[in-house]
């Protein structure tokens, strides 16, 4: 898969990869107009919503209902560095959820693609090169 970013207003920045365009913006404090979520913010909810495929995946292989189950994900940062040092997600079931699901719930959402990645982080490199 190959991304091109295209640059849109104050700050706007959009990657544009197999037919779809992600807008991403700055918020307004940042000289952004607040329009869009950040590069950050969607690379937090990437690693979100990976685990709820995952969860959503293993219940309707399993006949088992999602309308009920709460995913929410939270994060830790270093005071100092600011830098993420944890992410929890947290998977909230109803009280009928079979109880021998909660851990294999636990165990798909760690087989999460993006985890993995952030786990076993790939080299990112850059350059710059002149257009022709």
């Amino acid at each position: 898969m190959k991304i091109e970013v295209s640059f849109e207003g104050k700050k706007g920045v959009n990657a544009n990869f197999n037919g779809y365009v992600v807008k991403t913006d700055q918020p307004v404090e940042s000289g952004g107009g607040g329009n869009f979520p950040s590069p950050f913010e969607l690379f937090l909810s990437s690693l979100a919503t990976c685990a709820g495929i995952y969860i959503k995946s293993f219940c309707d292989m399993r006949n088992l209902p999602t309308e009920n189950i709460k995913i929410t994900q939270e994060m830790e940062y270093d005071e100092i560095t600011k830098m993420l040092v944890r992410v929890n997600i947290q998977i909230q079931v109803p009280p009928d959820f079979p109880e021998n699901y909660k851990d294999a719930l636990v165990a798909v959402a760690d087989k999460c693609k993006v985890r993995k990645h952030l786990l076993n982080a790939p080299e990112v490199t850059a350059y710059t090169t002149v257009l022709v």
